[in-house]
């Protein structure tokens, strides 16, 4: 093993602050409408997700500066915390467009969710890397990862999209610590038969596969119809930014799910792609974070880090682009929402400690 050496990824952090400040002009161009016309605010998103955004700079300057390995002893009640924020959800949790997701703090909402997959992707690198130094063991590491189980079973009651996330961050996390492939083979069957079952529980779930499969058949598919509508008219360079014409009231929440459609809109297929290639070189930085770290539990938090934003993003697109059903899931940085973009930044500070401490 090489001499440690202190080095904070300045790639990484300008990768991060260019897709938050990016995220901030985008937001503003695509929820303007919705703002003026339903607050009486044009700037109305804008000022909650800048403040939210100040938040997450400032943890993600604290977890930064901090020594990664203090964290781990926070792993374990993190995680339980979790637990407990997600059945409260299930109990007396606030719902929106039909969704019951957030919990209630005097004025302020939040979604546990969103804590959830942070809090996932500390409690996995601490106990993988605990359970390496005692036996290299695939049982034990299923054993392990099997623990996420009741995380994931709490936040699909009402929220699919994430528990995916949450499994597919996981699975990622267990195959970076393991040498052996087949097993995984066999445990992304399983994870398969587990999306199959909340598939099958409820009727609005298959109702999505038939909406994705003819849209236009269904009222539903209305959102989904005109997310396309507004790619096909952007173009190869865009209509101009703050041009958008669907995002007018014909893409229903457009600064949320289906922002990415406006970006095609409003900056063509140039502008989109010089995106997603941000969003490579950002996942392609937690690559040689985790291959640098100091240690393996550095290694899976980075690893934990990757896989969440790289499952995140192409889901996104995916949905968007009418690829798979519609899930709900935001654009990391770039959608709106408070809690998503605190606890994204906070993941952002885990990794840049990470990187502190490099072979």
């Amino acid at each position: 093993m090489g001499k440690t050496v202190r080095r904070l990824d300045y790639t990484l952090l300008i990768l991060v602050l260019f897709l938050v400040g990016f995220g901030l002009v985008t937001l503003y161009s695509t929820s303007a409408y919705n703002g003026l016309v339903k607050f009486g605010d044009s700037a109305y998103y804008l000022k909650k997700q800048f403040f939210a955004t100040i938040l997450g700079v400032g943890a993600m300057y604290l977890l930064s500066r901090a020594d990664y390995h203090m964290l781990a002893g926070l792993a374990v009640p993190g995680y339980l915390t979790s637990l407990v924020l997600s059945a409260l959800v299930l109990a007396v949790g606030d719902s929106y467009n039909g969704s019951k997701r957030w919990l209630a703090l005097g004025p302020l909402s939040f979604q546990p969710s969103e804590f959830a997959k942070l809090a996932v992707i500390l409690f996995l690198a601490c106990m993988v890397s605990r359970q390496k130094t005692k036996k290299n063991s695939i049982l034990a590491l299923g054993a392990v990862l099997g623990m996420v189980l009741p995380i994931v079973g709490l936040v699909g009651t009402n929220n699919l999209s994430t528990a995916v996330i949450i499994l597919g961050i996981a699975a990622i996390m267990g195959f970076v610590s393991s040498p052996k492939y087949l097993p995984f083979v066999w445990m992304g069957g399983g994870g398969i038969g587990f999306v199959a079952i909340f598939l099958s529980l409820e009727s609005y779930r298959l109702e999505r596969l038939a909406i994705w499969k003819n849209p236009e058949e269904y009222e539903k598919g209305f959102q989904t119809i005109q997310g396309l509508y507004a790619i096909g008219s952007g173009g190869l360079f865009g209509k101009g930014l703050g041009e958008s014409i669907q995002k007018l009231g014909f893409v229903p929440e457009a600064q949320n799910d289906m922002i990415f459609s406006i970006i095609c809109e409003e900056l063509g297929l140039v502008g989109a792609g010089l995106l997603i290639i941000v969003f490579a070189v950002l996942i392609w930085r937690f690559m040689v974070i985790a291959a640098h770290a100091e240690d393996l539990f550095g290694a899976l938090i980075a690893a934990g880090v990757m896989g969440h934003i790289a499952i995140q993003v192409i889901l996104n697109v995916a949905v968007v682009t009418n690829t798979i059903p519609n899930t709900g899931i935001t654009l990391p940085f770039i959608s709106y929402g408070g809690t998503s973009v605190l606890f994204l930044l906070s993941e952002m500070g885990l990794a840049l400690s990470v990187s502190r401490w490099q072979r």
